[in-house]
């Protein structure tokens, strides 16, 4: 990547700004963000092991605010990032990034609205000065909760949806779906202390339309190919990204029941992804699940 100044993977023919450097020397990452933002693009699963290598070089410099990207809920502790971040020990003021963004996009200068959430003010007010631009606009929040647990539900919504594209059940079907998983990720939330308001923003539902409509999602990717009966397995393996939506969906599940949450388009997805029910049958179970007040 140093040598072509692109990430040939992951976004191919995109350019990196001149004054972007690339390198594997932690130490002189950290020497170049002393005092400054340190960001961390990890998937969810990288995190905690990401979190202990800047633990063991944090000699060579100390930020004085540090955001994380990944949008997920751990498996196997179900804990959010936030929680993974706690329990690393790190002493540098955090918080997370997020809201409705395709990398290609942002990539290429296109406009783009997030999310920079964080308890101190401090951290929220760094956040905002180093990444508010022209093309980008950055909102400030103290729902720390709240914006993770809708970047990570987003996805296991998202998945539902491209299963319900694939099977052609209309669009609006599709909207149904979005709308009854925008309340099951603002149970799933409030049980856990978030703000429902902040479900009705950037990283609540501005998030989850992009990923359950948009072409780049590769969670909805997921849910497509589910529908034409291709196995997860092959279907991860093809992806060539991280869906986090998949192993989400089983930490997701676990959450809710840990809390007595009912996560009823989560549970379905997991049928699915588990191969206990075909793609059709889940959704087609969803959609004629027994009418209730709409605000349940």
């Amino acid at each position: 990547m140093g040598r072509r100044r692109e990430n040939p993977r992951y976004l191919p023919g995109v350019r990196f700004p001149d004054g972007l450097a690339v390198g594997a020397d932690l130490d002189a990452a950290l020497a170049a963000c002393d005092g400054g933002l340190l960001l961390l693009g990890t998937t969810m699963a990288g995190l905690g092991p990401v979190l202990a290598e800047v633990a063991r070089h944090l000699d060579a410099g100390r930020p004085a605010a540090m955001l994380w990207l990944c949008k997920g809920i751990e498996p196997g502790g179900e804990r959010l990032p936030h929680q993974v971040v706690q329990a690393s020990g790190l002493d540098i003021p955090s918080g997370v990034l997020s809201g409705p963004s395709f990398a290609q996009e942002v990539a290429a200068g296109l406009p783009v609205a997030l999310v920079a959430a964080a308890r101190q003010p401090a951290v929220r007010d760094i956040a905002v000065r180093a990444l508010h631009h022209d093309a980008a606009r950055i909102y400030a929040s103290e729902d720390l909760v709240g914006v993770e647990i809708g970047g990570a539900m987003k996805n296991v919504i998202a998945i539902a949806a491209g299963i319900c594209d694939g099977l052609e059940l209309g669009l609006n079907a599709r909207a149904a779906l979005i709308t009854r998983g925008l309340a099951e990720i603002a149970r799933l939330g409030e049980a856990l202390g978030a703000s429902r308001e902040t479900f009705l923003g950037l990283a609540g539902v501005g998030d989850l339309v992009l990923t359950c409509t948009g072409d780049l999602s590769r969670n909805r990717r997921v849910g497509l190919a589910l529908a034409t009966g291709e196995p997860l397995d092959a279907i991860v393996a093809n992806l060539g990204h991280v869906a986090e939506g998949v192993p989400c969906a089983r930490a997701a599940r676990t959450l809710g029941q840990r809390h007595g949450v009912e996560l009823p388009i989560t549970e379905a997805v997991v049928a699915v992804l588990d191969g206990r029910t075909d793609a059709r049958q889940a959704v087609l179970a969803l959609l004629s699940r027994e009418p209730r007040a709409q605000e349940s």
